[in-house]
């Protein structure tokens, strides 16, 4: 086995055994059991980071198909026999696309870990609530790292039942109702998955995505059916409009942390699913129903602004906002170009990172003032200008400022359909573009009733400082803001080549 295939299994199985390790150990070391549970996600996004070395020689291109023609070929691969009778297989890789999820998922559970190990939320159980986090990990992980259609299936289900718990034990007074929607809508999303998943394996004769991306021998009729299954899936985990209903309720309910995660890292289980299983094994069912999925996008893009317009409350507002953002994503996936999917993979990483951290602020906001009411915390800035500020800067970061993350994601969604042209995508550019002024509108609306005015009775008072462990979970999350705001390069240096092998292979 080679070093970058035990590094595909390390960062998988370091997460699972810490998840193992915390379930054995007595309620009474709760705070020793976090802290154990805090170093294995640390060990995790170690080894997620060094998955990039020693690809240099071999980071993009093709492999050959046992079909034949090319297929997409990762940076490291592990590929074992899983299932002979079935011919199913063990089959582990990452490449340019994958790879920046890696490290956003391995990076963002340290966090949530590392903020858990600080502040255990009501009704406490800090290391049951560590152990279900280092679960969820692995089930988003092994999503991003399966090539092999049914293990990605698996992988994709392993996050709900750790997540339902989140939310349901550690969530807001109406927990119960949003972590059962949450369930409901995810357990549709997965039935169409399963039987997509099971008519691509049927008409392909396996479930290797390596050779299944470009479409393998899959008829048209096939391709067209197996997309449609396979988008609505995807478009409920992304979620895509009018498939989100679940999503305000359950960020609004989850605890801080379940938050951060499912807006940094579960949505993009959907937009990644979309792009590498969706358009890659069904890609005449992309074209055929890419005006529509493009249409779609855009009525996210304007309805989820609109409805932040009229939101009071901080965290739904947030939650909200993804709809928006997320819909930017799939307008570049839409596209079917070069620039739309490197828009929506910078897009996808962008939007983990700023919305990480607005949930995390949120929840800090709410903590300290007990109300997330917007009305109700004017003049945030008198009491604690240091939070004010970092609501700020992740505010104006969300809102696509030049020179911080969220800008290029939806300027290159835009352009990408621009360029693409003729009538429909034409108008489409221009309503996503409007789109994205509304977004400044209700980011802007947001920082004046929150930081601005006289300080409402509730924050007057807050203390103004902020902890070492709020800081040291915030401050990675706001350099890399700014750092792939500068230099867009550290995300789309890893995809252009893989995007462009994609697009040759689904021609």
């Amino acid at each position: 086995m080679s070093l970058g295939a035990v590094g595909l299994v390390a960062v998988l199985a370091l997460p699972a055994l810490g998840a193992a390790v915390l379930a054995v150990l007595p309620a009474r070391v709760d705070r020793a059991a976090r802290i154990t549970g805090t170093a294995f996600a640390a060990a995790a996004f170690v080894i997620s980071v060094l998955l990039a070395l020693g690809a240099h020689d071999n980071w993009f291109g093709y492999r050959p198909r046992t079909a034949g023609g090319p297929g997409v070929r990762p940076w490291h691969e592990l590929d074992l026999t899983w299932v002979p009778g079935l011919d199913l297989r063990f089959h582990l890789g990452v490449d340019g696309v994958s790879y920046p999820l890696v490290v956003l998922t391995a990076l963002l559970t340290l966090l949530c870990c590392a903020y858990t190990a600080w502040r255990v939320p009501a009704p406490g159980r800090g290391r049951t609530l560590v152990a279900l986090l280092l679960i969820v990990e692995v089930g988003i992980l092994g999503t991003f790292l399966a090539l092999d259609l049914v293990l990605f299936f698996l992988f994709f289900e392993v996050v709900l039942l750790p997540m339902y718990a989140i939310i349901a034990i550690w969530g807001g007074e109406d927990r119960q109702h949003a972590a059962r929607k949450f369930a409901l809508y995810t357990l549709f999303g997965s039935v169409l998955l399963l039987v997509g998943v099971f008519t691509v394996v049927t008409a392909a004769g396996t479930a290797d995505l390596v050779d299944l991306t470009g479409g393998g021998e899959l008829s048209r009729g096939t391709q067209l059916a197996a997309f449609t299954l396979l988008a609505i899936a995807f478009a409920v985990k992304s979620p895509l409009w009018p498939l989100h209903s679940w999503l305000p309720d359950a960020h609004t309910q989850a605890p801080t942390v379940g938050s951060v995660i499912l807006a940094g890292v579960l949505l993009k289980m959907g937009t990644y699913g979309l792009i590498r299983v969706a358009v890659g094994v069904a890609p005449e069912g992309a074209r055929w129903a890419a005006p529509v999925l493009g249409t779609l996008a855009v009525a996210a893009i304007i309805v989820g602004s609109l409805v932040c317009l009229a939101q009071s409350e901080l965290k739904r507002l947030i939650a909200y906002s993804s709809v928006g953002h997320m819909g930017f994503v799939l307008l570049g996936v839409a596209t079917l170009t070069a620039t739309g999917i490197q828009a929506a993979l910078i897009g996808n990483i962008a939007h983990g990172v700023i919305t990480g951290l607005l949930f995390f602020l949120a929840g800090a906001i709410k903590d300290r003032a007990h109300t997330g009411a917007l009305a109700e915390l004017g003049g945030l800035r008198e009491s604690t200008p240091r939070l004010a500020g970092l609501l700020g800067f992740a505010a104006i970061a969300s809102l696509g400022l030049p020179g911080l993350a969220g800008f290029w994601g939806e300027a290159f969604a835009v352009v990408a359909a621009w360029r693409v042209g003729g009538p429909l995508w034409t108008t489409l550019a221009v309503l996503a573009a409007l789109g994205g002024a509304l977004t400044a509108a209700y980011l802007l609306r947001l920082l004046r009733r929150v930081t601005h005015g006289p300080a409402a009775p509730a924050v007057l008072t807050l203390t103004p400082g902020l902890t070492g462990a709020e800081l040291a979970a915030w401050g990675p999350l706001v350099l890399l803001a700014l750092a792939i705001g500068l230099a867009p390069t550290l995300v789309l240096g890893y995809a252009e080549v893989p995007v462009g092998a994609l697009l040759e292979a689904i021609r």
